[in-house]
């Protein structure tokens, strides 16, 4: 999501079949984004090619203690926090924006746009949203077979340009020039050191926030509290686990 609030009926606003085709994507987000996942988890392909014989984290610390940097244990340890960095950085930037943007248009399957909301990390990029689940990516891709791993990182990368070059095409043609400055200002994915743009009067609203994005918490806490255990398959039945109290948590976030 890009830095916008209300609602309009994307359905009727586009006179080109380009920005057509992006409801349907927004609609299908949660599914896509969870069919790569399991792709990336299990890689089917594997079992043809036997490319896969240990997870990426294992393989990312052999390398430099092949290498003769540091020993194993250090490396093991360098990734594992590589990995808490990427799923706690993914969920704060992820509340922080759905604090400011509201929780239920966050999760909405539709796209939205009435007016632009510089207000919090919107201030520092265009979309806080997608690049959290980019960095959140980062770290699930550790539990994942290398090759699944490539997959993952390869296909959820793309996935957020695209969904990013059609929300910015429909939020173009409903704003207009205010929001084409506003593109001018701010960097669409990697953030400014400083604000581009003076700040909003838009309070945050924390509680929901945090309920919206409880799965991504979820995923952070599995990978500081069982990362400890070296057991990729413990951080993954904690990552499913987180998976089950976001369903929960999404009923008591409130509608705007």
């Amino acid at each position: 999501m890009s830095a916008i609030i209300n609602n309009t009926n994307p359905n009727n606003a586009s006179p080109g079949g380009a920005i057509k085709a992006a409801p349907l994507a927004f609609r299908l987000r949660v599914p896509i984004h969870t069919t790569i996942y399991l792709l990336g988890f299990f890689a089917p392909w594997d079992y043809l090619l036997h490319w896969d014989s240990i997870r990426t984290w294992q393989l990312l610390a052999a390398w430099p203690a092949r290498t003769g940097w540091i020993g194993f244990s250090a490396a093991t340890i360098t990734v594992l926090l590589i990995g808490i960095l990427c799923a706690l950085t993914a969920a704060l930037l992820r509340t922080w924006a759905s604090a400011y943007i509201g929780a239920s248009i966050v999760l909405s399957t539709a796209l939205h746009g009435d007016s632009v909301v510089a207000a919090g990390p919107f201030r520092y990029l265009r979309n806080p949203l997608y690049l959290g689940t980019i960095l959140h990516t980062l770290a699930l891709a550790l539990l994942m077979p290398p090759s699944g791993a490539v997959f993952t990182i390869a296909s959820i990368s793309l996935f957020q340009l695209f969904l990013i070059s059609r929300e910015e095409a429909f939020l173009t043609l409903h704003l207009g020039e205010p929001y084409r400055l506003y593109c001018a200002s701010v960097p669409r994915l990697l953030p400014a050191f400083t604000p581009r743009v003076p700040a909003s009067t838009l309070r945050p609203h924390w509680p929901a926030a945090i309920l919206g994005e409880a799965y991504f918490w979820g995923a952070a806490i599995s990978f500081a509290a069982l990362g400890w255990r070296y057991n990729a398959f413990l951080i993954t039945q904690g990552i499913i686990v987180s998976v089950g109290v976001s369903l929960i948590a999404r009923v008591f976030i409130p509608k705007r």
